[in-house]
């Protein structure tokens, strides 16, 4: 869908790189964890009790589950229990 008009585009566009690129990945970086969390918000509501895998598991399926086939979110649900994570963030 995209309705948003051309001269308004091109006005977002011009903001965006009018800015640093260190601000603008800063920016994603902000957005991404404001997704983040409001995705681990909806995935816990009224399933307190995930355990941290089951919860990486259905966070990659609410983030990522459409940009995958299903033989490859298959694979990967599969392997996020054994998966070593940083614990930065």
């Amino acid at each position: 869908m995209d309705d948003t008009p051309t001269k308004i585009k091109q006005r977002y566009y011009e903001m965006l790189l009018s800015e640093s690129p260190v601000e603008r990945l800063r920016m994603a970086s902000r957005m991404y964890d404001s997704v983040k969390k409001l995705a681990i918000s909806g995935i816990l509501k009224g399933r307190q009790h995930l355990d941290t895998s089951r919860l990486r598991g259905e966070l990659f399926l609410r983030i990522y589950g459409n940009d995958f086939s299903a033989i490859d979110r298959e694979r990967i649900m599969k392997a996020i229990p054994n998966m070593q994570l940083d614990t930065d963030g």
